[in-house]
């Protein structure tokens, strides 16, 4: 994956999972850097804050089945 480092990766689905804090509020020009370059790389990145990961962690985890069912395997 090049330089970057992902919070969460599965190869085989081809899907990046990232949790972000408050301070990709104010780096969205890299993240969005780092974003195209793992699209390119036929990676896709799905992003959720911190906050919505500990309120809503079945919602979040039926975004990420979604997309790998959408994808291929894990």
């Amino acid at each position: 994956m090049g330089v970057y480092h992902a919070d969460f990766c599965s190869h085989g689905a081809k899907l990046v999972v990232e949790v972000d804090d408050a301070t990709h509020a104010v780096r969205r020009d890299r993240d969005a850097v780092r974003t195209r370059f793992l699209n390119a790389e036929g990676y896709r990145v799905l992003r959720f804050w911190n906050n919505e990961v500990m309120t809503n962690l079945d919602g979040v985890l039926a975004e990420i089945a979604r997309h790998v069912d959408e994808g291929g395997q894990a």
